[in-house]
């Protein structure tokens, strides 16, 4: 199974952030462009947090709160979950399943060097999936 290091150097340089004292509405405007499900909060180079549009539905929708007058950093999620670039998917889904979150920040040596998404892992795992199901019919007509 693939580590996530070799799972990002797939996936399209970069990563989006945002300041946690952005308004909610700049963070939505950004997701919308990009078509992410999340943003990575940072403060400098310092991770801060992350947004998702669950935080969103949950914060500011439900309670009625203005997306242009609430900044990121009242609606963020602060614990968040980090995984080194050595981990595998597998572990990676387990944690993600585990904790139910959709997003996973990597960082290496306290440095973010991109984000994994559910989509990420499932797309891999069906991948992986994919290819031995390919081998093993090889085998059997061979």
């Amino acid at each position: 199974m693939k580590t996530v290091k070799q799972l990002l150097q797939g996936k399209a340089a970069g990563v989006c952030l945002i300041g946690p004292e952005a308004p909610v509405i700049d963070a939505l405007r950004l997701m919308a462009e990009r078509e992410i499900g999340a943003l990575v909060v940072v403060n400098g180079e310092k991770l801060a947090g992350i947004l998702s549009e669950r935080d969103y539905a949950r914060k500011v929708m439900l309670l009625g709160k203005s997306s242009r007058d609430t900044p990121v950093r009242e609606i963020m999620t602060t614990r968040v979950i980090c995984v080194s670039p050595q981990r595998t998917v597998e572990e990676c889904m387990a944690l993600m399943t585990e904790k139910r979150i959709r997003h996973l920040p990597v960082l290496e040596g306290g440095k973010l060097i991109g984000v994994l998404s559910i989509g990420d892992l499932v797309k891999e795992v069906i991948a992986e999936q994919k290819s031995t199901i390919e081998q093993l019919e090889s085998y059997i007509h061979s």
